[in-house]
């Protein structure tokens, strides 16, 4: 058989090239990768699932820290409806430490901050959406806000309760009173996923394949500002648009 005839019988018989190999077991691989990420999904989801048992003996653990009325805003005509604005913007956070202070690292010295906490800032798809279910009277106490975000390189745009004034931070136990409950064969099935993915480092390439193009990179561009007249223009055109503007 002369090399000719050997070539037409490898298209013939469809055979794949050592490139062609190469690529289609990368691409089984990725495949096999994608349904690893899904299958680890769903074993989270099902645990998430699982009811909540109360215990028997609840016990403290830290502390916790979240927006109550005024006393004066809790003692006039509008105390209802603050506080049913209150329940919808509402943060809590939780600490080991009564004081909330974090530790940070200055000049080789190591300093205790207390942690700030604020309301809840809306997105613009809550705003729009009506699972938030602002009334038109609640709408007026939040201003629009736009501020570019250094980390990740886009405009921040939200809206923020305009009087943060009416409500003032208070601590608390954390009491634990229920616990979700355990299913053996699911947690040991879900711990077998993780443990092979960290065995072979797999989380890099499973992040790559399911969630690197997800980045809000180009998700919001400022309509409200104009793009310059002169953009993307040549500069003879710029040149007779200056002159008409002249003689007018």
């Amino acid at each position: 058989m002369c090399r000719n005839e050997g070539a037409v019988y490898a298209q013939s018989c469809r055979l794949k090239t050592a490139r062609q190999k190469r690529r289609a077991q990368k691409a089984d691989r990725e495949k096999q990768l994608i349904r690893l990420e899904k299958l680890r999904t769903k074993l989270w989801l099902d645990k998430q699932q699982l009811p909540w048992i109360p215990l028997e003996e609840p016990y403290q653990k830290g502390w916790k820290r979240f927006f109550v009325l005024r006393e004066d805003v809790k003692r006039s005509h509008m105390a209802d409806f603050y506080q049913t604005l209150l329940n919808k913007i509402n943060t809590a956070q939780y600490s080991r430490d009564k004081t909330f202070s974090s530790r940070k690292r200055r000049l080789r010295r190591y300093e205790y901050t207390v942690r700030t906490q604020a309301l809840r800032e809306i997105s613009v798809s809550e705003w729009n959406s009506p699972k938030l279910e602002l009334t038109e009277k609640e709408n007026l106490l939040f201003y629009r806000y736009e501020r570019w975000c250094y980390q990740s390189g886009f405009w921040k745009v939200g809206y923020v309760f305009a009087e943060p004034w009416r409500f003032v931070l208070r601590v608390r136990p954390h009491i634990i009173t229920e616990q979700r409950m355990i299913d053996a064969d699911l947690e040991a099935e879900f711990q077998r996923l993780e443990n092979y993915i960290e065995r072979n480092n797999l989380h890099g390439k499973i992040y790559k394949l399911t969630r690197s193009n997800r980045g809000p990179r180009n998700w919001y561009k400022k309509k409200d500002i104009p793009s310059h007249p002169f953009k993307n223009k040549p500069l003879h055109v710029v040149l007779a648009e200056c002159k008409e503007t002249t003689i007018t």
